[in-house]
């Protein structure tokens, strides 16, 4: 509300997408709209005018025959998830929006993905149905997706909290499989432990795909086949993470299958040092800038120590064997913005996950925790899950 300085937010959910001749994905809302809701069924508005203090949300028409036929959200159990009690419906909503542009010429609502011109994939059509919605409906319409995204990125105690039950579900998971590795002939069945243990205690499962990727699988930096043969004498990535209340855990351990060569322990040690000296530096006020300064001169140090490029002014071979950002914001999503921070703040969650991926050894190490931006420094969420094997 206070954002929004009396202004008009309007949020759409995500709606269901077609997976098979029949049948839909399991459905995973918007971001966004869970943040500021609750709601994880498809195709639910949000509305909030600051002007009038109050929020609104609006049910998806739903015949009976498809109340019968597929589970939706009853009303009195969306009071409860979201804490708002006016429910109104698509024709109640507009009336109620066409109202509003006579006081509102301005309305907000969230925009798509920024760069989303760079994925390979067709875009959830809700946000830019909502869109188009609106400025058939107000004078202009302005995206307030940055603002949500800055918010989301300072945590609060409750979200820490689902955050770290999310990652200690994860440790439990990976720690298992640790102690159990000698018994694995294949990338699925670390999987299939690893989805076991993400739902038998009540976890909501994998946050997002697992990468279980053996051998020359781990030459990539996303793999998610996860049905190749394990190697005796290779390594195996395992880039995974428990969701617990909404929110995600992702953590990356490389374990040796069988007895490691000299030239996979080098690799290792000098990846997870690289992490070490990477992580020892966050804390609030630093410049997100001379981070990435400090990582890039970090990394090629590490890839100059073992040989893979001859210089730091190598970035080409630097992305090739590196090809991802060493961190990312943690949160509702695996992938949560930060807000475009010229500083890191307390109250920021972040990956650091260098990783070095040789396609012409076969040897792909990538090691990831979580990390939390704390009042005085850091702390490391993830710290319990060894990294060695």
């Amino acid at each position: 509300m206070e954002k929004l300085k009396g202004g008009l937010l309007v949020v759409a959910g995500y709606t269901g997408m077609q997976k098979t001749n029949d049948e839909e994905f399991l459905f995973a809302q918007e971001g966004n709209m869970w943040y500021l809701s609750g709601i994880e069924f498809p195709d639910w508005w949000l509305i909030i005018d600051a002007k009038r203090g109050k929020s609104w949300l609006v049910e998806p028409t739903i015949d009976e025959r498809h109340r019968l036929f597929t589970e939706s959200l009853a009303a009195e159990n969306a009071k409860k998830a979201s804490g708002i009690n006016d429910i109104i419906s698509r024709d109640e909503a507009m009336s109620m929006l066409r109202a509003a542009a006579k006081t509102h010429p301005l309305a907000y609502t969230v925009g798509p993905f920024p760069h989303h011109e760079f994925f390979s994939f067709t875009l959830n059509p809700a946000v830019a149905d909502m869109r188009a919605m609106l400025e058939r409906t107000f004078v202009k319409v302005e995206d307030f997706r940055l603002e949500l995204t800055r918010l989301r990125a300072i945590k609060q105690p409750v979200e820490l909290e689902m955050m770290q039950q999310a990652i200690d579900l994860t440790a439990k998971g990976l720690n298992d499989v640790r102690t159990n590795l000698h018994k694995y002939k294949h990338e699925y069945e670390i999987e299939a432990e690893l989805s076991y243990a993400f739902r038998a205690t009540g976890g909501q499962g994998h946050g997002f795909d697992p990468i279980i990727a053996g051998g020359a699988n781990a030459t990539v930096a996303h793999y998610f086949t996860n049905d190749s043969p394990l190697k005796k004498g290779s390594f195996v990535m395992l880039d995974v993470g428990a969701k617990v209340g909404g929110y995600t855990a992702d953590i990356t351990r490389t374990y040796a299958v069988g007895k490691p060569t000299a030239r996979m322990i080098a690799v290792h040690d000098t990846v997870r040092q690289a992490q070490q000296e990477v992580i020892a530096i966050l804390a609030p006020g630093l410049l997100v800038e001379e981070y990435y300064k400090h990582v890039e001169a970090t990394v090629k140090k590490a890839m100059i120590d073992l040989k893979l490029i001859s210089s730091a002014e190598d970035e080409e071979g630097y992305r090739r064997y590196m090809p991802y950002s060493i961190s990312h914001g943690l949160g509702v999503d695996v992938h949560d913005a930060l807000g475009k921070p010229r500083t890191f703040e307390s109250g920021m969650v972040l990956t650091v996950e260098p990783g070095i991926h040789i396609g012409k050894e076969k040897i792909g190490v990538r090691i990831e925790d979580d990390i939390l931006i704390t009042e005085d420094g850091h702390r490391n969420l993830s710290a319990k899950i060894p990294a060695d094997w």
